[in-house]
């Protein structure tokens, strides 16, 4: 069943009253209702097209976070073969909300890592709602070295809201996990794409997004802290996270401009959680591009230099 959101309420009630007309028509095929269902489908699409042309950066905020959209999990399944994960970080423990391993990409040998969110009660649990501890970071360190090793590229998901900020994580040094991952990112001898498919949130995000080329999806967003987190923060009220969300310059739209993400993979009207097949073919799409402009020949020396000097020319263009 197809989740709303509050701005969606003309859609919902169009798509709605599509239901009740093939519901009242049953088998009766005296009856045609073709006419009216196309009519009323026909302004469904429009209603949808037009509201998402105009969304604002908080409802690209409720868009990145819909319960519906896909998941790291679902990218995995659509895009990687031989898909092998490993786990624990060989100090600690193993940290369900980041999945890391290995696999193919049409047939060539990558690295994945990604935050996973959940899907379920039970997942969204298991995987501590994507935020990670200093144990996930630790993992994908682990897999960055194999992968480095091993002369393969590294291919990062991020959709967070941010990493752990429970007691726990902060006594087994959650910061420092976390800028051993952002060090181990920059110092990959081999190219590394970082995608943006739903949140990325604060340090949580960057620890592996720290790459040659960082895309979003269209509908992602991408901050320092959350819009909740950042109205608490400038005005002690989470309740204005709105002004903060249009204040924080989080869309891909903005980041892009600033530099500080490298092109947007664009989602059909609806979002990714309406067309996840359309998405995923996109999102491959990009991942091939990527890898075409990054061949075996290039040293390692070059490919770090070439990450230096993207992060260096960040918002160069607005002197």
């Amino acid at each position: 069943m197809q989740s709303y959101l509050d701005f969606e309420k003309p859609v919902a009630d169009l798509e709605g009253k599509i239901a009740e007309l093939r519901s009242l028509s049953g088998d009766d095929r005296a009856v045609s209702i073709d006419d009216e269902v196309g009519a009323l489908t026909a302004r469904a699409d429009q209603a949808l097209a037009d509201i998402y042309k105009r969304l604002t950066p908080w409802q690209k905020t409720q868009v990145a976070r819909h319960p519906q959209r896909p998941h790291f999990s679902d990218y995995i399944k659509s895009l990687i073969t031989e898909w092998t994960p490993l786990a624990g970080d060989r100090k600690f423990a193993e940290d369900s909300a980041i999945q890391a391993g290995f696999g193919r990409f049409n047939g060539q040998a990558i690295a994945v890592i990604g935050q996973e969110k959940g899907s379920s009660t039970e997942t969204r649990l298991k995987h501590n709602f994507g935020m990670a501890r200093p144990e996930g970071y630790r993992k994908a360190v682990r897999i960055m070295d194999l992968a480095d090793r091993f002369n393969v590229p590294v291919v990062s998901f991020i959709d967070t809201a941010g990493a752990y900020p429970g007691i726990g994580a902060e006594e087994r040094g959650q910061a420092e996990a976390i800028a051993r991952s952002t060090e181990k990112c920059l110092e990959l001898g081999v190219p590394n794409l970082a995608i943006i498919i739903g949140e990325g949130g604060s340090g949580g995000a960057i620890a592996i997004a720290t790459a040659n080329r960082v895309l979003m999806l269209e509908n992602a967003i991408y901050a320092v802290a959350s819009p909740e987190a950042s109205a608490s923060i400038l005005w002690k009220d989470a309740a204005r996270a709105i002004d903060a969300a249009n204040s924080m310059k989080i869309t891909a739209q903005d980041l892009l401009a600033f530099g500080v993400i490298d092109g947007i993979i664009t989602e059909p009207p609806g979002g990714a959680h309406r067309h996840p097949e359309a998405v995923m073919a996109s999102t491959g799409a990009a991942i091939s591009d990527f890898l075409g402009k990054f061949p075996g020949s290039r040293g390692k020396l070059e490919i770090r230099e070439l990450r230096r000097e993207k992060f260096m020319a960040i918002g160069s263009s607005l002197n």
